[in-house]
């Protein structure tokens, strides 16, 4: 039943408020088809689904589009008395639909109309024919409409906001699909009739046609409907959540609690990649074949939790309402963990070489290829540094021939690069500014997704297993991936129950201190793996009680001249290099076998790949220094200041930088030796003997001395591990072993974890040699014997002093990488700053590190480190203080300071003009 008599009059003559900027609604109010003040949203909501021509359910959802848009239409703080009263059309002017500059323009705020940007609308589109009228009109189709959009937004500039795009999308496509003409991909919008809607706020008559024609409920029909405009108002709720979570999932994320489910179904936020108009690797001694070899060579690691080719087929852990989301693999995505883009190979056209920052752009010879002789590394997936294909794999514990795996490589923590006005200077051997816990957590979500968001499983079954794939292959492969992410849940929860329920050495409540770009807590995410999961990866239950929280972040350490070195690891505790790199590999999730399910003989099988962890050493030590006429490190080189590259800025003064070594000499040379390039260095008292050539044994000093931040130092002494009984984990073999005079663990299932790790490892090498009947010599010439698996006998926790080569190339500072850069390093420590932001900014010539602002805020994505938490406590690991200068005249020397303050800036910019040069 419905009632003629309610139809609105047609009376373009009515006036509309420059307050209502939307060019739909003034037509509507102008045509006389609702009032220009207060709208009630069921008629408001009717009217343009009338306009719109559709019918049965996708006019009902058009219906519901409209009521979720206009709902919101005055602000947040209206939403009450839109719900009650209707929305009012002439106070949308600066409202959450007002874009403030940022749309067309055509419209003033004075309500007049600015031909000229109707000129700038028409320039976007091309010449139709008119199917109504014949002959041809100009107009825009969607896709140009799109570009039109996107060029009001890059004119916008800072303008612009983050729901800017969103709002667009309820503007001129709904005029397109409204008052367009023709069908399809040939449909469009004249600009005659926007011209016409904006100038006589009119629609064309078959829009007012349209309108007129349409009904109006009666009063029992209204009742009717009432009953469901409160569940239209819940779905067009749980619409605008949909797409609140779909088109924002940061500051989404941002408004959840960051304790609790909800907050974990959602991604981690990313920094955007800035465009980057060049990129160089530096000349570091090697060859370009090298160089691409260690980025993809795999050493025995499946720290992805799937197969190879399930993570090629895995999609990005975002929900798309209008499109599908993009790979897990893709570069681009992978660029914005810190990641560093790499070509499929380096045999390719120089073009594509420059690209990627491969070319040799100083035209220099290169160094002599060593990867040549092994194994070769492939990359045919283009995945960026650090990413390896682990092929031939075999289960330690049955045997069975496994599916390739992905892992991380050295080159994935241990390959830098910085960012100066879209320049991209890489460099290997340096510290990595990669986020890994955010891309341990979007693998994570990404299987979720795959598993419970709808169609994707499809895709990724079709991508795996082909498109004709049975059913029940489907089924089965479903049932793999759902118990790989039931693993991950459960050990999720079991970590965060178990460090609730453990304290701090000094008795505090454990918690993880957020990694954050460029910082690990490698040490106790190691212990983590191998006496921890590692277990329940072998199905040995219990030794959750084994985990500790990541507390102890660091900044990942440069390794060029490292193998030279006596001790590695900021703590000084290792010397076996074997042992170094095994654990890493082990650290990064190689398979393990820790099982008594299956015959003894299988305990301890790996697959670390101990040949390549002895090539990758190979490579990174080079020849012996002291063989060559005048000593010099060969191997890995650390980066030169890249001054050639990056213009006048980067220019060194050698004025200051001569000041600068005599204050290095006098201020940091005690502890960090003289230049690498001087005869100092090489005559140093701290070169010991080993085997047929020397070691560096660098300072060491006690924390008690230096006051930085001491938690990493404490891990390896501090915390205690158990194993099962039946490993027979006997720390005494490291004396029969390496004839190590430290003491022993009294208990064979019990002892500190460093005894423990270093035992564990070292059966793990031996096991390798063995099931490959490794003949003694070449056993001998792989463990390089004289380097022993034995502790540090230095007494108490303490941090080394490495030689400062390539200093400037390891920002943030100290072993935490808690202070920015060499000037706030060279600060006294209470006046470091306090908080600062990591992710993906550019690098401070001047500063030698990151600039600093007074209470900067971080950009989307990027990571904040911060001294304190929220509550206001330090936060673990997270200290900037000791290492200091700052002792006056006649003052005598105290723990954490170490020099003299300076006497002004300039000499403090003169030392870090010197270190440029190092």
């Amino acid at each position: 039943m419905n009632d003629p008599a309610s139809k609105p009059p047609f009376d373009p003559s009515i006036q509309v408020s420059p307050n209502n900027p939307c060019p739909f609604l003034r037509g509507l109010v102008g045509g006389g088809f609702v009032d220009g003040d207060t709208v009630p949203l069921g008629k408001l909501s009717e009217t343009i689904a009338n306009a719109s021509g559709e019918t049965g359910l996708k006019k009902a959802f058009a219906r519901l589009q409209v009521r979720g848009v206009a709902l919101i239409a005055n602000g947040l703080g209206h939403i009450l008395k839109s719900i009650f009263s209707g929305a009012q059309l002439d106070a949308l002017r600066g409202g959450p639909l007002d874009k403030l500059g940022a749309g067309s323009r055509i419209l003033g705020v004075d309500g007049k109309v600015n031909e000229g940007e109707i000129k700038r609308l028409e320039s976007f589109g091309r010449t139709y024919p008119d199917p109504n009228g014949g002959g041809t009109e100009p107009g825009l189709n969607a896709a140009e409409i799109q570009t039109f959009m996107r060029d009001n937004l890059k004119r916008a500039g800072s303008a612009g906001r983050w729901y800017y795009p969103l709002l667009m999308k309820f503007e001129w496509p709904i005029l397109l699909k409204i008052i367009g003409k023709g069908e399809g991909e040939n449909r469009y919008l004249g600009v005659a009739d926007v011209r016409t809607l904006f100038n006589a706020r009119q629609f064309p008559v078959r829009i007012n046609q349209r309108l007129v024609s349409q009904p109006v409920p009666s009063t029992c029909q209204r009742v009717a409907l009432g009953a469901a405009k409160l569940l239209a108002l819940l779905v067009a709720i749980g619409l605008a959540i949909l797409v609140a979570v779909a088109e924002f999932p940061n500051q989404v994320r941002a408004m959840l609690p960051q304790k609790g489910i909800l907050v974990n179904l959602l991604p981690p936020p990313l920094p955007k990649l800035p465009e980057t108009t060049a990129a160089f690797w530096l000349e570091q001694n090697w060859s370009l074949k090298d160089r691409h070899w260690f980025h993809h060579a795999s050493q025995g690691t499946a720290t992805f939790p799937v197969p190879y080719d399930w993570f090629m087929a895995l999609e990005q852990p975002r929900l798309h309402l209008f499109s599908r989301p993009g790979m897990m693999k893709d570069s681009a995505y992978l660029e914005r963990y810190g990641f560093i883009p790499s070509p499929q190979s380096i045999q390719t056209d120089t073009t594509t070489l420059r690209r990627y920052g491969y070319a040799n752009v100083y035209e220099t010879t290169q160094a002599s290829d060593w990867s040549t002789r092994w194994t070769p590394a492939e990359n045919v997936d283009g995945l960026p540094v650090g990413f390896a294909r682990m092929t031939g794999v075999t289960d330690p514990a049955t045997g069975r021939r496994e599916q390739d795996k992905i892992g991380l490589t050295c080159a994935a923590c241990h390959t830098g690069q910085i960012h100066y006005k879209g320049i991209d200077v890489r460099f290997d051997g340096g510290p990595a500014m990669t986020d890994l816990k955010k891309l341990e957590l979007s693998t994570g979500l990404s299987i979720a997704y795959t598993l419970y968001v709808p169609f994707r499983f499809q895709r990724f079954a079709d991508r795996v297993l082909g498109p004709e794939a049975s059913k029940s292959d489907r089924d089965a492969l479903k049932q793999q991936l759902s118990a790989i992410g039931n693993f991950l849940i459960d050990w999720a929860k079991n970590y965060g129950k178990t460090i609730e329920g453990k304290k701090t050495w000094d008795g505090k409540q454990q918690q993880d201190t957020e990694e954050g770009f460029g910082r690990l807590d490698a040490l106790n995410r190691i212990g983590n793996q191998v006496f921890s999961q590692d277990f329940a990866l072998s199905g040995v239950k219990g030794f959750e009680k084994n985990l500790h929280a990541q507390d102890a972040p660091v900044s990942y350490p440069a390794i060029w001249t490292v193998p030279w070195f006596k001790f590695a690891q900021y703590d000084a505790s290792i010397e076996q290099p074997l042992i170094r790199n095994a654990g890493e590999a082990l650290g990064v999730t190689a398979l393990l076998n820790l099982s008594d399910a299956y015959p003894e003989d299988r305990i301890w099988r790996s697959s670390v790949h101990v040949p390549t962890l002895g090539w990758i050493e190979e490579m990174l030590r080079g020849p012996d220094p002291f063989k060559a006429a005048a000593p010099e490190f060969g191997g890995l080189l650390s980066p030169k200041w890249p001054s050639q590259i990056l213009g006048d800025a980067w220019k060194i003064d050698q004025k200051k930088a001569e000041n600068g070594r005599k204050i290095y000499e006098e201020m940091c040379a005690g502890c960090h030796l003289p230049a690498v390039n001087t005869p100092a260095f090489w005559s140093s008292t701290h070169w010991e003997p080993s085997g047929d050539s020397k070691v560096l044994n660098a300072v060491t000093i006690p924390t008690d001395e230096i006051k930085t931040d001491p938690e990493q130092s404490l891990v390896l002494g501090n915390r205690t591990v158990d194993v099962p009984g039946f490993l027979k984990v006997n720390t005494a073999d490291l004396k029969t072993w390496w004839q190590c005079d430290g003491s022993t663990a009294s208990s064979p299932t019990e002892m500190s974890y460093a005894l423990g790790l270093m035992t564990v490892v070292d059966l793990v090498a031996r096991k390798w040699m063995d099931d490959d009947k490794i003949p003694d010599a070449e056993r001998a010439k792989i463990w390089n014997l004289a380097r022993k698996n034995c502790p540090n006998p230095a007494p108490g926790p303490r941090y080394r002093a490495r030689p400062l080569n390539g200093i400037w190339a390891t920002a943030p500072y100290l072993h935490n990488g808690s202070v920015p850069s060499l000037y706030w390093l060279l600060k006294p420590a209470s006046e470091r700053p306090q908080k600062f932001c990591m992710g993906r900014r550019d690098y401070d010539p001047v500063t030698v590190g990151f600039a600093v602002t007074t209470d900067e805020r971080c950009k989307t994505g990027e990571t904040q480190f911060s001294t304190t938490g929220p509550d206001g406590k330090p936060l673990q690991g997270n200290s900037v203080l000791g290492h200091s200068f700052e002792r006056k005249p006649g003052e005598p020397r105290r723990p954490g300071v170490i020099g003299r303050e300076f006497k002004s800036d300039d000499e403090r910019y003169e030392l870090i003009e010197y270190l440029k040069t190092l």
